[in-house]
């Protein structure tokens, strides 16, 4: 099953619906305001929360938590270290299983693989053509809940990435400058 998610969910207090490819309401992302880190809870179309999603807080490497509905730690989501060639995250899942994250994720264009190499999820912006919105393709059988909140904490960890990278070049600019 495809999904629809908007690409700039960010904002804190912003709530969206991520839609299904055929425009059926799949999940509400609740932004919740007034905390003191990013918090998204990702509840059913009946608003019952399905996943919880924060920033993990004075950790070493960025990384983020979704949590079920009892406030569980399903998945932590963290870039991995010593990629040499590309970017590539990854999913410690509370089974102690892991999601493999690879490919472009600046033009979101990538995959989460489970153990073993096995897709369960695409992530793409080309097979919808909305400004500012990508889809995620759930492996039949496969969490859509879980992957939907992977790929959220994705997004936001490249990101945020993407943008330090950028504050960085311009500073180093700045400094070139004077």
């Amino acid at each position: 099953m495809r999904y629809l998610v908007r690409e700039r969910i960010f904002g804190i207090g912003d709530d969206y619906w991520v839609e299904t490819e055929h425009g059926e309401k799949a999940f509400l992302v609740d932004g919740k305001a007034l905390r003191l880190r990013e918090t998204f809870e990702l509840r059913d179309p009946a608003g019952d929360v399905v996943t919880v999603i924060r920033k993990k807080v004075l950790s070493l490497r960025d990384a983020m938590k979704v949590q079920d509905a009892h406030g569980e730690t399903v998945a932590t989501v963290r870039k991995k270290l010593f990629t040499p060639f590309r970017d590539k995250y990854h999913a410690e899942l509370a089974d102690g299983s892991e999601l493999e994250i690879h490919g472009d994720f600046l033009d979101k264009e990538y995959d989460i693989e489970a153990d073993g190499g096995e897709r369960v999820a695409r992530i793409s912006r080309k097979w919808f053509r909305v400004r500012d919105t990508y889809a995620v393709d759930v492996a039949d059988g496969a969490d859509a809940a879980l992957l939907l909140s992977v790929a959220v904490c994705v997004d936001r960890l490249s990101t945020e990435e993407h943008e330090e990278h950028e504050e960085k070049e311009k500073e180093r600019r700045r400094a070139e400058e004077d």
